[in-house]
C-alpha cells in the first residue's frame, strides 16, 4: 500500500474516532442540560416548601404567644 493510501486511512480513522468523540461529549452536555434543569426545578421547589413552612412556624408561634398570654391572664385572674 501506498504512503498516501496508509495516510488517508490513518486520517480517516482519526476523523472517525473524533466524530466518535463529539457525539459523546454532545450526548453528555444534553444529559448535563437535563440534570441541570431537574436540580433547578428541585431547588424552586425546595424554596418555596421552605417558605411554607416558615410561615407556616410563624403562624403556630404567635398562636402559642397568643394562648400563653390567655393562660397567664387566666392564672392571674383565678
Amino acid at each position: 500500500m501506498s504512503d498516501k493510501a496508509s495516510d488517508k486511512i490513518t486520517l480517516d480513522s482519526e476523523i472517525r474516532r473524533l466524530e466518535k468523540q463529539v457525539d459523546e461529549l454532545l450526548d453528555s452536555l444534553g444529559a448535563l442540560r437535563e440534570e441541570n434543569r431537574a436540580l433547578r426545578q428541585r431547588q424552586d421547589s425546595l424554596s418555596s416548601e421552605r417558605a411554607s413552612l416558615l410561615q407556616r412556624n410563624e403562624q403556630v408561634r404567635t398562636r402559642v404567644e397568643a394562648m400563653i398570654g390567655r393562660l397567664k391572664t387566666l392564672e392571674h385572674g383565678a
